[in-house]
């Protein structure tokens, strides 16, 4: 299948796509300073500049885009032009993910993945669910969690 745009405008989408302060990570912020957590965010310091840090529970927050580091759900789709390239780009996405994620855990910090599609169920259903999970983990004391869509949903355990 072909494009449905030129390569201009392929190209002009495709860098006005942000790395920060994204929609979802903003909604995650918003709540967990209503909830009275305080954080920083983008620090330049760490390995793979989480999102946000919260250096009173040692913790450290990611909020992936599904399609950029390659979740497996509904949201991440492999473009059927030039497939080998986007393979090939996640793919080192999720390397470097995985190996920012050990340095960090190494480093004595916690980590915590929140994909996008959590993030879109919570805003469809205005559900605090999501805020609720990142509440429980940041004082539960667990190194390692990632929240998605399945766990929000109705029959998983984790949503109760």
């Amino acid at each position: 299948m072909t494009d449905v745009v030129d390569v201009a405008t392929r190209s002009r989408m495709m860098a006005g796509i942000q790395g920060k302060n994204t929609k979802p990570e903003i909604l995650i912020r918003k709540a967990l300073h209503a909830r009275g957590f305080r954080f920083r965010l983008h620090a330049k310091d760490l390995p793979g500049k989480p999102d946000l840090v919260l250096p009173k529970y040692r913790a450290l927050i990611f909020v992936h885009g599904c399609f950029w580091h390659g979740h497996a759900c509904r949201y991440f789709k492999v473009p059927q032009t030039r497939p080998e390239f986007w393979l090939e780009k996640i793919g080192k996405n999720q390397k470097r993910d995985s190996l920012q994620e050990e340095a960090l855990k190494a480093m004595g910090w916690r980590v915590l993945v929140v994909w996008e599609c959590a993030v879109r169920s919570m805003r469809k259903e205005k559900s605090s669910l999501l805020v609720d999970l990142i509440a429980s983990w940041l004082k539960n004391g667990s190194k390692y969690f990632q929240i998605d869509e399945q766990m929000l949903s109705p029959g998983c355990s984790y949503s109760r």
